[in-house]
């Protein structure tokens, strides 16, 4: 049996921690969660001590020979891929599946103003912060790559589902905390497509459970 233990940071603030946790309740991919709080006297601490690369999130995978360590949410996702290759984390299509990664790969490396000016706060919806200083344009760039991706391999690919490219992918998962951003802070203007798929998002079970145990952690501090 494969263990996992994923380990991350607080749910409200760590957007990458939120990544490969989502990728692996939607896609029903078993795993122990493991948090190391954020911003404590003591984290740089414990995450030197326990983590790869002093940060979260980081998966461990138990095996007979000794624990697998692996860091960074892409590599985190794209481990947990080739771990079970039945749940075809990546579009089946030759086409799609290369623009899936090119997507993914352009949320991994790039949107710099959009993660700076409207830091993660899941769960907020009240805020409303300036588009000045270059989030306007990352805003523009991710409103066009949605409705790209929904247009040209949504519909055709995987009929009658709802993600980016049909089926559940790690491009979902690797845009989720951006979903979380355009509700915490807006309203933004988004094509018919991307609007429909922020708020499908929103509604999946993982984004709510989420969003749920983030409230929880915050009454709890």
């Amino acid at each position: 049996m494969t263990e996992l233990t994923l380990t991350i940071g607080d749910k409200n603030l760590s957007s990458w921690s939120l990544r490969p946790w989502f990728l692996m309740k939607q896609a029903g991919i078993p795993f122990t969660e493991e948090n190391i709080k954020l911003d404590r006297p003591e984290t740089r601490k414990v995450l030197n001590e326990k983590s790869p690369s002093g940060l979260v999130p980081y998966l461990t995978h138990k095996t007979s020979t000794g624990d697998i360590k692996i860091w960074d949410s892409l590599a985190i996702c794209e481990y947990v891929n080739d771990l079970f290759p039945e749940k075809a984390l990546w579009p089946k299509d030759n086409h799609a599946r290369g623009i899936a990664r090119a997507v993914t790969s352009e949320m991994h490396s790039g949107f710099s103003a959009l993660r700076t000016v409207w830091p993660m706060n899941f769960t907020r919806s009240d805020l409303a912060l300036s588009t000045a200083g270059g989030v306007q344009r990352d805003i523009d760039r991710i409103n066009s790559l949605w409705t790209m991706c929904r247009k040209e391999f949504g519909a055709r690919c995987e009929l009658g589902e709802p993600f980016l490219f049909g089926k559940f992918s790690i491009a979902d998962a690797m845009y989720a905390p951006v979903v979380s951003r355009l509700l915490t802070y807006g309203p933004t203007e988004l094509s018919p497509e991307a609007s429909a798929y922020r708020d499908m998002m929103r509604d999946t079970t993982a984004m709510k459970e989420w969003g749920v145990e983030a409230k929880a952690e915050i009454s709890s501090s």
